[in-house]
């Protein structure tokens, strides 16, 4: 991001729609006289200055300099402050031609257009009060969710259920901080502070405000979904595994030792949670330089995952092998132990293994049970619930719960009325940076512009 934030009163346009080719596209534009400044190039049965509100109108977009038409349009209508951004604004809908897109686009840069910076459409909607930093922040993850889980949990975000959380706790601190100044600022006055009451309520707001912090890791892991690498010795049946949870066939499946001389990545969604699962080279010693080259990218996806399967060779049965690489592992990650090649009967399944076999699928469905289990931990999210997923919401609300703990130490010690007074302002101070009531250039910037342009 530039300075956009210097420049709200600009025109601004930006492709809504993806950078390829498609049956329409959406042009987007918002600023002060926008509607004036596009009426200038669009011909149309009736003047783009004159009509009403949210209405959409067929027309022909031309050249400003030589009048030649551009496009066949749809342009629809939007008046401050009933537009996404609170600003006039228009939407142009477009064929989708990418040669014919970038005619509009340099068209309207010539008649006073700017090209939108990430995410600057969302931001003049925060600047005019269509929503806060929490709402703001979720029309990112709504837009990236990867799986009807995230999507759902980020729609709720965007309906207000983390502002709605925030602005409650905010009001009930704000009327512990009125009954404070109060007594600050008529000492004479025998006003006497209920410090029990006070005390539940801030033990109350501590426990809402953890409550809600603690969701941050469930959340991250719908939102962001999970890296797990599926490891093992040399035909372990690795790839195998992998195109079972596939459903294709991937990676190359041979009983030749050290077929898999590089990680192949595929992605899928269990039970809400996307997951990407790494096949990688067998681990063994070895002296062709392009296995070892497979092993070290191994190890190197190994410290970068979330999850790590391990698999255990049914028809050879445990070594000293598979221990070695658990007792270097499994204390670093969560680790899936599983026992392959069941079918076989080769060796009884050891215990605290998940027996499974790619030909006949036993053992596939608990083993899915226990991968979404070992990361989730027992917690679960029921329908409807405000579950966070943004670093800065979760490190703000962990701030204000210690301030809230400081404040109740406070009135439990009797320090002076001016001190906690200043602790009330750091909890109010710290919710209000969570809504956006209170904050700065640097986290606009640095939020703002994780956006793609165009939203």
């Amino acid at each position: 991001m530039k300075n956009y934030l210097y420049n709200s009163e600009d025109k601004i346009v930006a492709l809504a729609s993806p950078w390829a080719e498609s049956p329409i596209a959406v042009i987007r534009t918002s600023g002060q006289d926008c509607i004036k400044a596009l009426a200038s190039c669009f011909d149309c049965k009736k003047p783009l200055t004159e009509v009403e509100a949210n209405r959409i109108l067929p027309g022909i977009l031309r050249d400003p300099k030589n009048d030649e038409p551009l496009d066949q349009v749809m342009v629809a209508v939007y008046r401050s402050p009933f537009s996404y951004t609170g600003e006039e604004s228009a939407e142009i809908f477009c064929h989708g031609n990418l040669s014919g897109i970038g005619r509009i686009l340099k068209a309207l840069r010539s008649i006073g257009f700017r090209d939108a910076e990430p995410g600057e459409f969302t931001f003049r909607a925060f600047l005019n009060g269509k929503m806060d930093l929490t709402r703001a922040e979720a029309v990112h993850e709504v837009v990236t969710a990867k799986s009807d889980t995230a999507f759902s949990l980020a729609l709720n975000r965007l309906s207000g259920g983390v502002q709605k959380r925030i602005s409650s706790l905010r009001e009930g601190v704000l009327s512990l901080a009125s009954a404070l100044e109060l007594q600050l600022d008529y000492p004479e006055e025998e006003i006497n502070l209920d410090h029990f009451s006070m005390q539940k309520t801030i033990e109350a707001a501590v426990k809402e405000i953890m409550s809600l912090s603690s969701t941050y890791r469930v959340g991250r892991i719908y939102q962001e979904g999970v890296k797990v690498v599926i490891a093992g010795r040399t035909n372990a049946g690795k790839s195998s595994l992998f195109n079972l949870f596939l459903k294709e066939e991937r990676s190359i499946v041979s009983e030749i030792h050290g077929t898999t001389r590089d990680y192949i990545e595929g992605g899928i969604t269990l039970q809400g949670i996307p997951f990407t699962f790494y096949d990688t080279a067998g681990l063994r010693y070895a002296d062709n330089p392009l296995e070892k080259e497979g092993i070290r990218r191994t190890e190197n996806i190994l410290e970068r995952s979330d999850l790590i399967l391990y698999l255990a060779d049914g028809a050879r049965g445990l070594s000293q092998e598979d221990e070695d690489f658990l007792n270097r592992y499994q204390l670093k990650k969560p680790c899936v132990k599983v026992f392959s090649k069941t079918d076989l009967g080769a060796y009884p399944v050891p215990e605290e293994y998940i027996g499974i076999s790619t030909v006949t699928l036993e053992g596939f469905l608990e083993l899915q049970e226990a991968l979404v289990e070992k990361l989730l931990s027992g917690e679960t999210v029921p329908s409807g619930s405000v579950v966070i997923d943004s670093l800065r919401q979760k490190e703000l609300l962990d701030r204000a719960a210690e301030s809230l703990q400081h404040l109740e130490k406070g009135i439990r010690e009797s320090t002076p009325l001016d001190l906690l007074a200043l602790d009330m302002k750091d909890v109010l101070d710290t919710l209000g940076e969570i809504t956006g009531e209170i904050t700065t250039e640097e986290i606009l910037t640095d939020l703002f512009s994780r956006f793609c342009v165009g939203k």
